[in-house]
């Protein structure tokens, strides 16, 4: 039997789920970064996300969660090892929560699996700051010694009410100064030792997915239910308030930063809201249980204001911040655990403490701003030596030159793979790019005997009109129609703004239409491509060309 005097189920149900939610938010997170970098880095920055799921567990189990939640180890600064390998776990007295007055009424393996979810995914939040720069080995190096070393004795300080901070009476709901201010702290870090990407702050790098960043934007903002309403420990009002004033935030997040966007860039973007939504649900994150659901609001619009501006800290401060996890996420540690000194309510939640807007004075916020301080320069100096410890033995930093194609590289694959038409040893085509259908086996391309004079012309367009242009093209006299994807370097490339950032894009997408069309047709061809195409065109026409026999009939190549 477990240590538990009592167990509820109720409450041990949602304890369960919450935990499942917080696994969720993994591939979420994996999901959103994933989408955020180039195509070539999709696989990697998957697998950075996910490796923490299999690295960290088992640090957990082994070290973290009785460095956090053991016997303190002398004044309130780091658990013992009495349940080392969570040995004796099922005689140990039931753990303490600082959101617990006495012990924890739900099975304490319940309580280990939800916070291990927390551990899991805290350093995999580094992972947006540092794309595209970190060592498979050095990445699964620095998780082990960051989930053993830094992590538990802040999880210990706050969470654990034997913590030197949570006895001064600093509060963290959820972990704004736990997960995102150590996590930002740590990203930071590990920035000064893998340094900038080659040609920052000017290199493209635009999201290559929006699609897959909202998908994982989505995930994750699902799985923040589990992540601030479970951290009660029971199903009750206070985790209703904590998931109302999750949603709420998330929500005044994301359309203070569109509105924002549209004012300061002409528009409103997919990646702005959700960048505003994580925004608002990492600044709740420290709050969640402990203000009303109009305090919830107005976190979630000064979440979007001041997040969207702490994307300039990069520029300000010179540093290679890809994915913007300092602006989102530590800044939005920072501020709701500042906001909290001032928004608290004892009416929402008796275990809590009066905020300086509702008569609590300043106590709280000054406790808070102590916790915030110790924390950061804990994590951050702490990983720094890790990171240079790593970096300075197996290596934690890409060369520049292993910083192109990535996924190729690392994983021996890409994300996407595009097959064209093939054939099987000894066998049929598989497929084919025509709609008219395969060639015969037997039917060579060779020369046509009897083709007339023909041209090829070739023009690389910005937008067309898919379906008129064809029909026009096809009454103009085309023989043959292919277009395709171009990527194409010009004088008059464009320049992107991704989250504030003006990027150069080196090449630029286009489409390639090309046309095959006896020579006294091409001025009408020509006439009916520059109709019905929309902005830049460029392009030639090969004269001379030679139709060969065995091809595709007369506009089954469109």
């Amino acid at each position: 039997m477990l240590a538990e005097p009592v167990i509820n189920s109720g409450d041990t149900a949602w304890v369960l789920i919450s935990a499942g939610l917080v696994l969720f938010m993994v591939p979420g997170l994996a999901f959103f970064y994933a989408g955020l970098v180039r195509g070539s880095n999709a696989l990697v920055m998957l697998q950075q996300n996910l490796v923490p799921l299999g690295l960290v567990s088992i640090t957990w189990v082994v070290f973290g969660y009785s460095f956090a939640f053991s016997g303190d180890w002398g004044s309130g600064f780091l658990g013992d090892l009495k349940l080392f390998g969570l040995q004796d776990i099922h005689t140990a007295a039931a753990p303490g929560f600082h959101l617990i007055e006495g012990a924890v009424a739900v099975p304490t393996l319940a309580f280990v699996a939800y916070q291990m979810m927390f551990a899991i995914i805290t350093p995999a939040l580094i992972t947006g700051a540092t794309a595209n720069r970190l060592k498979p080995l050095g990445w699964a190096v620095l998780l082990v010694l960051w989930s053993i070393i830094v992590y538990p004795p802040i999880a210990h300080w706050l969470f654990n009410p034997e913590g030197w901070l949570a006895l001064r009476g600093a509060q963290d709901w959820a972990g704004g100064i736990v997960v995102h201010a150590s996590a930002g702290a740590a990203a930071l870090a590990i920035l000064l030792v893998v340094g900038k990407r080659p040609g920052w702050p000017n290199a493209e790098a635009v999201p290559h997915s929006v699609p897959l960043a909202l998908v994982g934007a989505g995930i994750l903002w699902f799985g923040w239910f589990g992540f601030n309403a479970g951290d009660g420990l029971a199903a009750d009002g206070v985790a209703a308030q904590a998931l109302i004033n999750t949603h709420i935030a998330a929500a005044g997040g994301m359309v203070v930063w569109l509105v924002i966007e549209r004012y300061t860039e002409g528009k409103a973007t997919a990646i702005g809201g959700i960048t505003g939504a994580v925004g608002g649900l990492a600044t709740i994150t420290p709050c969640a249980g402990f203000v009303s659901t109009f305090s919830a609001l107005a976190i979630g619009v000064l979440a979007g204001l001041i997040c969207h501006f702490g994307l300039a800290l990069k520029s300000i401060f010179k540093f290679d911040d890809a994915l913007d996890v300092i602006a989102v996420h530590f800044v939005g540690g920072i501020l709701g655990s500042l906001l909290l000194g001032l928004f608290a309510e004892k009416a929402i939640n008796p275990i809590g403490r009066d905020g300086l807007l509702f008569g609590g004075g300043l106590g709280l916020l000054g406790e808070q701003a102590l916790a915030l301080i110790t924390v950061i320069a804990f994590s951050f100096v702490v990983t720094w030596l890790i990171a240079m410890g790593i970096e300075k033995t197996i290596g934690l930093k890409l060369a520049p030159k292993d910083q192109v194609n990535i996924d190729r590289r690392q994983q021996g694959m890409d994300a996407y793979r595009y097959n064209p038409a093939f054939v099987e040893a000894g066998g049929a085509p598989q497929s084919t790019g025509f709609d008219g259908g395969v060639v015969a086996d037997g039917e060579k391309l060779a020369p046509h005997p009897d083709a007339p004079k023909h041209e090829l012309i070739t023009a690389v367009l910005q937008t067309i009109e898919s379906e008129k242009l064809r029909e026009a093209l096809l009454a103009a006299g085309a023989e043959s129609i292919v277009v395709s994807e171009a990527h194409v370097s010009a004088s008059d490339s464009d320049s992107l703004k991704f989250r504030g950032q003006r990027n150069d894009v080196v090449f630029t997408d286009r489409l390639r239409v090309e046309v095959l069309v006896p020579s006294d047709r091409a001025k009408a061809v020509l006439d009916a491509i520059n109709r019905h195409s929309l902005g830049r065109r460029s392009g030639f026409v090969q004269q001379s060309a030679e139709p060969l026999s065995g091809s595709s009939a007369p506009g089954t190549g469109t």
